[in-house]
């Protein structure tokens, strides 16, 4: 197999909550194109499947018969896809508690998102994850049998994250992500990302991390996690844009991309059992 520190994950994020048809028509909005668009993915060296859904106007949504309907779609057309189905537990910001840990909590996947923190959204609204919130979410995914996605929008995050683990609200080994570049966080730099992995290994040391840009600092994260030992994510739920003035044809075209910079830098693309043996995932 190699060794697993020269290994790369590559997470795909689809469809996300945000983009419509109207930003890029090539955007997977309803289960048959999600399905396919994470199929071919996969094919292409995507390990990780991070997934939102949508209801038949396209508007976000966290119906679980829809989630249902995209693996199925998927196993059953796709029975050889070995991808780690990871659901969003957010969807949009305005969703209930409770409908944001029915799917996880219905479906069981592998792992699930877990927000670590309450935010100003796009300057739109509030991304609410209160404190009583995170801790009822870190005990329904240890009953469920999930594995959080720590999502962090700022360093903030990353030590609120580390209480939580101390409290028994998460479990080692964690995974981060580092989310960056969406308005209302951190800024998508170089020199950010490093103060985020330093902070990380004091707060939380072992833990794994990827990383991903929105918007015009995503190749700089993208190359910057790379060469700094984390692992990344790519998709049209955070860019729909393949470069400046140029839609991106399809989320193959992101993760083809990613996987020739990791190569490009003599690394390899970690398979999906590979990213489960690095994420300690059962």
């Amino acid at each position: 197999m190699g060794d697993l520190k020269n290994k790369r994950i590559i997470t795909v994020a689809t469809t996300g909550a945000w983009p419509r048809k109207e930003n890029n028509p090539n955007v997977p909005t309803q289960p048959p194109e999600i399905a396919e668009e994470i199929y071919q993915c996969w094919k292409e060296g995507a390990a990780v499947a991070h997934i939102h859904i949508r209801d038949k106007e396209d508007n976000d949504s966290m119906d679980v018969s829809i989630f249902q309907e995209v693996l199925g779609l998927l196993h059953q057309n796709h029975p050889d896809c070995d991808i780690i189905i990871n659901l969003t537990s957010a969807g949009g910001i305005a969703n209930s508690e409770e409908a944001r840990m029915l799917p996880f909590q219905t479906i069981k996947p592998e792992m699930a998102s877990y927000d670590c923190g309450t935010m100003n959204w796009m300057y739109k609204g509030i991304f609410n994850n209160n404190p009583q919130f995170l801790e009822k979410l870190g005990y329904a995914m240890q009953e469920a049998g999930v594995k959080p996605e720590v999502e962090v929008f700022d360093p903030g995050m990353i030590t609120d994250a580390a209480y939580y683990l101390k409290q028994g609200y998460l479990k080692e080994p964690v995974h981060f992500q580092f989310c960056m570049g969406c308005a209302g966080g951190i800024q998508a730099t170089a020199e950010n990302l490093i103060f985020m992995r330093n902070t990380l290994e004091r707060a939380v040391p072992g833990s794994t991390w990827s990383a991903f840009g929105v918007g015009k600092g995503a190749m700089e994260i993208m190359y910057t996690a790379i060469a700094a030992g984390g692992h990344i994510r790519v998709g049209m739920e955070d860019n729909v844009m393949y470069s400046k003035g140029r839609l991106a044809e399809s989320n193959m075209q992101l993760i083809a991309r990613a996987r020739r910079v990791i190569e490009e830098f003599g690394l390899e693309v970690a398979t999906p059992d590979e990213a489960r043996q690095i994420l300690g995932l059962k």
